[in-house]
């Protein structure tokens, strides 16, 4: 327990001091910001400081770091280290980077972004990659929380019927306004949120479960490696490129350029304290990482986050828990498929201000995610952790580039060359050992995995040398 603790007072200090830091190297000011500059009263619109930290938490807290971080857990303790040093050094810079980038462009998306300080190769390769991955998150957080509702309803209401439903639900939050459906819910849902997280941290305490204290052993029952797969596992808790898609919705709707890092750099460092209560609860309730990983194993995520809900909170507690965790995967569903569309309209030039334009994106959009579907949960998920990880590589690569461009010194940009040339590594390494890509052995995969992240660490020094001459 004493861990858990430590582990949250760390990310506290964290956001007040390292977070202080990214945000003078950024030198936010107080020029007009494009929810103003622009307002077009469906995307671009003012939202309270309070409310858009709360969207932004939303949309990026799905099932990521609930499912991530239980994932996560089968590795042991370690796992702490990673979600609290990943979302301090990397995490909260990537989300905080790209938001007010983003923002400093008329609310770009990251793949515009890409094509600004890449190259045009970039752009349209990211466009491709974010829409793709935007579909996948959008398809994941539509069976896990239609799986979990099911599990609270009547049996003739399966979960076809809330795929439907929640899907419905889809059109209309990725159609209207900002201010029309999710501002008004989301801060509804997110004092749901944490309330349910508060509930998992009571519940370990009062029915007395042990959260063993961080160790640096990898206690993974089917021998999965550390490096890459926990990195790649945990996703959202520490770090997640899907965050790259969101940041730019709610760049175009802050009021301040102060404010970018309570609301970007802040809702990132409070995902992760979903993600630590989690991993902490998911270990402390089944006893060892061998039971855990059995019960995601025969249970599926859902079935876990239900037996940890009604087991440590009773029938009444659970249920508001696990509403919780209706609620996170929602609020980012919803969100991903809207960012599908504002990507789709860059591509097409359709001004998004006429709702035949948005129609004509959304419509299609949510029939190829009604079709994915289909595909198995746990296929899904390993393409979209994947997929996920890679595109905060390439967006860490871009926060570099801009850094070293904009900022007073170019030795600043080390705050995010440093995060993406790990991350380069890891998603190098992955792909060429996972089932899902190219199956090679450790023994390859690592040597090719480094030399990787080596040569993109060359480039940007090469970069860099330019930039001082």
């Amino acid at each position: 327990m004493i861990s858990l603790i430590i582990s949250f007072l760390i990310l506290i200090i964290g956001y007040f001091t390292y977070g202080k830091v990214v945000e003078k190297v950024f030198s936010p000011d107080d020029r007009k910001t494009p929810a103003y500059e622009i307002n077009d009263g469906v995307d671009f619109v003012p939202l309270k400081t309070g409310k858009a930290f709360l969207v932004q938490l939303l949309n990026i807290a799905g099932t990521g770091p609930i499912f991530g971080a239980l994932m996560g857990a089968c590795f042991g303790p370690i796992v702490f280290l990673w979600i609290i040093f990943g979302a301090i050094l990397g995490g909260a810079v990537h989300d905080y980077m790209v938001g007010m980038i983003s923002e400093r462009h008329e609310g770009s998306s990251i793949a515009e972004l890409s094509g600004i300080y890449l190259g045009k190769g970039a752009k349209w390769g990211m466009r491709a990659f974010s829409v793709v991955l935007l579909l996948l998150t959008g398809t994941v957080f539509v069976n896990s929380p239609a799986a979990l509702i099911a599990r609270l309803t009547p049996e003739r209401f399966g979960v076809t019927f809330w795929i439907v439903v929640i899907l419905i639900y889809y059109v209309l939050a990725t159609l209207l306004p900002i201010d029309t459906i999710i501002g008004k819910l989301y801060p509804i849902f997110g004092a749901v949120l944490i309330m349910m997280a508060v509930g998992i941290y009571v519940g370990i305490i009062a029915g007395g479960y042990t959260v063993p204290e961080i160790n640096m052993t990898n206690l993974h029952p089917e021998g999965l490696p550390v490096w890459p797969y926990m990195f790649i596992t945990v996703a959202c808790g520490a770090i997640s490129g899907f965050h790259a898609t969101q940041s730019p919705m709610i760049s175009k709707c802050i009021s301040s350029e102060y404010e970018g890092r309570k609301i970007f750099y802040g809702a990132m460092l409070s995902e992760s304290v979903i993600a630590l209560t989690w991993a902490a609860g998911g270990v402390a309730y089944y006893g060892t990482t061998q039971a855990l990983n059995n019960a995601l194993t025969t249970l599926g995520q859902s079935g876990v986050v239900y037996d940890i809900s009604t087991g440590m909170l009773g029938g009444i507690g659970g249920i508001l828990a696990i509403i919780g965790v209706i609620a996170c995967p929602i609020t980012s569903g919803d969100t991903a498929f809207r960012s599908a569309r504002l990507i789709l309209s860059e591509m097409t030039g359709l001004n998004q201000k006429y709702i035949r334009n948005r129609l004509i994106i959304t419509i299609p959009l949510l029939g190829i995610g009604a079709l994915l579907t289909q595909l198995d949960f746990n296929v899904l998920w390993r393409y979209f952790s994947w997929s996920n990880q890679t595109l905060a590589m390439v967006s860490l690569w871009v926060a570099t580039s801009y850094l070293l461009k904009k900022a007073k010194k170019p030795f600043y940009s080390l705050m995010t060359a440093c995060p993406a040339t790990f991350m380069s590594g890891v998603s190098m390494t992955y792909i060429l050992m996972a089932e899902e890509g190219f199956s090679i052995s450790k023994n390859i995969a690592y040597p090719i995995g480094m030399a990787f992240a080596v040569a993109c660490f060359a480039i940007y020094v090469y970069f860099w040398q330019g930039k001082k001459k």
